[in-house]
């Protein structure tokens, strides 16, 4: 398999290097950087399969620069800030961020988290069919190229928005609750977190309906989300 590049931009030198070291270990190519502008032109150049990103960067802070990153990419984004209030976290994915840790944090957990991510879109992958694409309404879902479809216009989802659609598709006419969709999706089961589920799947929403989508993504009250295919 080949080795995942992943991109950490953070202007303090160190917690890049402490970073860095851990993802070496774990077999990863990384590079680091100091500052967002430097980041976002070297990404053009050679895209990265994961970023983890500080949000309080000098010059292209990490919103803008997640941002930027979604108009050409739907590489798995990570932010891990001082910033930790829930407008802070809210605004993170409402961008396009896929996880967020606050600081200080452990190399470890976040080292973990990514791992999930790459074994989730992994199996994904592994697991489905060339003929085992997810029609429900006009919605057309392809797991093996982890690309979901209007009428033949692409959605544009990121790789944890494709999951998780893909997810809840796969167990449809079923209400899934949010700790199944964290333990599924992200790896880790926690109230804190449950958030992360409901703005992604505002997101999703979105785009569907900006598409042209007749799948509806159900709230299930005080419990989770569900699709019925009504066929």
């Amino acid at each position: 398999m080949k080795t995942k590049l992943i991109y950490v931009i953070d202007d303090e030198k160190n917690i890049c290097n402490i970073i860095q070291s851990f993802l070496i270990k774990e077999g990863f190519e990384v590079e680091t950087f100091q500052d967002g502008r430097a980041a976002q032109d070297h990404f053009r150049r050679r895209p990265a399969d994961l970023l983890v990103m500080d949000i309080m960067m000098p010059g292209l802070d990490g919103y803008s620069l997640c941002s930027a990153v979604r108009q050409i990419s739907s590489v798995p984004i990570v932010f891990v800030s001082a910033k930790d209030t829930e407008p802070d976290k809210i605004a993170g994915f409402a961008l396009g961020g896929d996880d967020y840790l606050t600081k200080p944090f452990s190399p470890l957990e976040l080292v973990a988290r990514i791992k999930r991510m790459f074994q989730r879109m992994e199996l994904d992958r592994l697991h489905r069919s060339h003929d085992n694409t997810v029609v429900i309404g006009n919605v057309a879902i392809d797991p093996d190229a982890r690309r979901a479809e209007v009428q033949g216009r692409d959605v544009r989802l990121t790789g944890m928005e494709f999951s998780l659609l893909l997810y809840l598709a796969m167990n449809k006419n079923r209400a899934v609750g949010r700790n199944e969709l964290l333990n599924k999706i992200w790896g880790f089961e926690s109230e804190v977190e449950s958030r992360a589920t409901d703005d992604m799947i505002k997101r999703i929403r979105r785009k569907l309906s900006d598409a042209g989508a007749e799948l509806k993504i159900e709230t299930v009250r005080a419990f989770g989300f569900a699709i019925y295919d009504k066929r």
